[in-house]
This record gives C-alpha cells, sequence and structure tokens, in this order.
C-alpha cells in the first residue's frame, strides 16, 4: 500500500499537491459549506491532527485552504476549502482518478475487482470499526 501511495504522490506532484493534501482537500470539496472541524478531518484523512495543521498550513499559503474558529464552539477550529483550492481539486481529480484505475483496477478482472471489494469490506470492520456501519459483508 505505501508503494500505491508513493507512485499517487508521484502522479499528483504535476499537480502541486501531495496524495494526503488531496485527500485533504476532496473531503473538504465533499462536506456542507466545504469546511469540516480539523478533528474531523484527521480522523476521515487517517493522519495526526498535528500532520493536518502542518498541511492545512501548507494549502493556506497556496491559497487552497483557510483556517479559523468554529462559530459554534470556538474551541474547535475549521480548516475550509477556498474557491481556488475548489477549482484545484476539480483540476486535479480526472487524472488521479485515471492513476487510480490505472494501477489498482485495469490489472484486475472484473471478478477479481468483486473479490476485492468483498475481501475490503470483510477487513474494514477490523481495522477501522469507527469508519463501518456495523455490517461485515
Amino acid at each position: 500500500m505505501r508503494r500505491l501511495e508513493h507512485a499517487l504522490d508521484t502522479q499528483l506532484r504535476d499537480e502541486g499537491l501531495t496524495h494526503f493534501e488531496y485527500v485533504v482537500m476532496a473531503a473538504l470539496s465533499e462536506s456542507p459549506q466545504r469546511e469540516l472541524r480539523m478533528s474531523a478531518l484527521a480522523a476521515f484523512a487517517e493522519g495526526s491532527l498535528s500532520r493536518l495543521s502542518q498541511v492545512v498550513a501548507r494549502l493556506a499559503r497556496k491559497g487552497y485552504a483557510q483556517r479559523r474558529p468554529d462559530p459554534a464552539d470556538g474551541r474547535y477550529t475549521l480548516a475550509a476549502l477556498t474557491d481556488e483550492g475548489y477549482e484545484k481539486i476539480v483540476d486535479a481529480a480526472p487524472g488521479h482518478v485515471a492513476e487510480v484505475r490505472r494501477l489498482v483496477f485495469d490489472p484486475l478482472t472484473k471478478a477479481q475487482v468483486k473479490q476485492l471489494a468483498h475481501i475490503s469490506q470483510r477487513i474494514l470492520p477490523t481495522i477501522a470499526p469507527d469508519h463501518c456501519d456495523g455490517e461485515r459483508g
């Protein structure tokens, strides 16, 4: 899996992003108002709050994200995707999706893709029970 992330980093380098930055930006792009609490974003991106803080600061310097206090509870910080960040993720997505398809799905038969989905559904609850709906397919 580390080699896959490295390969995806290599592809995204042309976009000026790392794979982790892409994951963070994609999560924000799919969230209401394109923003999330930093703690929720860290959990989604499967990174530490410290790592996420550094990445969001880097994205902010590029003009792709910003941080601000959560108006609902000032103890929390929100990360928000800027309009420029949204445009960047929309531009980067087709190449990223094509690379994921090429590296992961193209070498597999349709039956193997179904097997991969089934195996993933069986494994995920044991490694990330908080991210599953409780079904074990």
